[in-house]
């Protein structure tokens, strides 16, 4: 058990966006949120995972939609209060604790905020290592955890309880409900036990969001490179220099779906680079080589600054290095692949750990 204040913050929203891969939320407005919960209600508790008792009901906090909608719908914070609340009364049972569905400037922030507020810890784990765009990819779908009860919540008052035959129906039943209600919704979802955290979630993710962002903060603090710091920090890779020179995007179905497109600078002149989306970083590639692909994590960083730019921040003139981190082993068994692997997105490429892309020839 350690205290979260906000140095800590600062670093996590840093941190959490490279991890998020493009997605999870505006880091800014997430980090605002919390900075202002804690200057409210006091620093935050954070517990390990081994802390939680095994029946203990732990609910994840997180925004549901797409992420170009934050820019002119910011969250109030009372939305997942609203959220937590109907389903603590429908449940009948006090939560005990709350925690990050996924990496994200938002995602991981928002449970802070919530649990800053509600006076409950924030469970250092979540269900991804990453962030993805639909309800059931996450570790705990694989282990047959379900979604349901669920509680989404809109800034008008609205919410809506959705119990569902499976976690597909879960994210088809949400996503529509969410585009009816705005385009964003805060959701209390996954309610599991402390057993369920222990035997499904993805460890120590807030702390490796921490490390990730004090890198690059120190990084430039000692005119040091922070994107080479970041790396060292992820066990990620340099995948790609380049300008941005086009960016088709658009809001579709409740996602933040597209293409960015890079030209080439330094040892990469001459070759041009697509990463395509679906609020997060999902495939990158050239007309030669394929660079990186889902689950691995890609993320575009500021060449300069070494810090994340989301897709939704993605601008016309852009220098960005794009990086590669490898996913969490949960991620490389058969039915993570069939989950969130680019078959599912409906890319024609097969899964190839980017450890072994790079080994096939990207410049460095």
């Amino acid at each position: 058990m350690r205290i979260i204040g906000k140095q800590e913050i600062e670093d996590i929203a840093v941190g959490a966006a490279l991890l998020g891969t493009g997605g999870g939320g505006d880091p800014y407005i997430g980090k605002l949120m919390a900075l202002q919960a804690i200057e409210e209600y006091g620093e935050i508790t954070l517990l390990d995972v081994d802390e939680v008792p095994d029946d203990a009901l732990v609910v994840p906090s997180a925004m549901m939609g797409a992420p170009t909608v934050m820019i002119e719908k910011a969250p109030s914070g009372e939305e997942a209060i609203s959220a937590f609340k109907n389903l603590e009364s429908y449940l009948g049972k006090e939560i005990y604790a709350t925690m990050p569905i996924e990496a994200g400037g938002l995602n991981s922030m928002l449970p802070l905020a919530l649990a800053a507020r509600m006076g409950i810890p924030v469970v250092d784990v979540d269900g991804m290592g990453r962030a993805f765009p639909e309800l059931q990819m996450v570790t705990f779908y694989l282990d047959g955890v379900s979604a349901t009860p669920m509680v989404i919540a809109d800034e008008k008052g609205n919410t809506s309880l959705l119990s569902t035959i499976n976690n597909v129906w879960t994210e088809r039943i949400a996503r529509s409900a969410t585009i009816e209600m705005g385009g964003s919704t805060m959701t209390a979802i996954y309610p599991m036990t402390g057993k369920n955290l222990k035997d499904s979630g993805i460890r120590n993710i807030l702390k490796l969001e921490e490390e990730l962002g004090k890198a690059i903060r120190l990084a430039k603090r000692n005119n040091a490179d922070p994107i080479k710091e970041a790396l060292k920090c992820a066990d990620g890779f340099e995948l790609f220099r380049g300008k941005v020179i086009d960016v088709n995007r658009k809001t579709e179905s409740g996602f933040a779906k597209g293409v960015a497109t890079f030209e080439g600078i330094n040892q990469y002149k001459g070759e041009t680079l697509e990463v395509r989306f679906q609020n997060e970083h999902l495939l990158a590639q050239t007309d030669q080589r394929l660079l990186c692909v889902t689950p691995d994590l890609i993320a575009v960083l500021d060449a300069e600054t070494g810090l994340p730019v989301t897709t939704e921040a993605i601008r016309y003139g852009a220098r960005c290095v794009i990086v590669g981190i490898p996913c969490d082993p949960k991620w490389r068994t058969e039915k993570g692949i069939e989950t969130v692997g680019p078959k599912y997105f409906n890319y024609d490429v097969d899964y190839v750990p980017v450890e072994e892309l790079v080994k096939k020839g990207v410049k460095a």
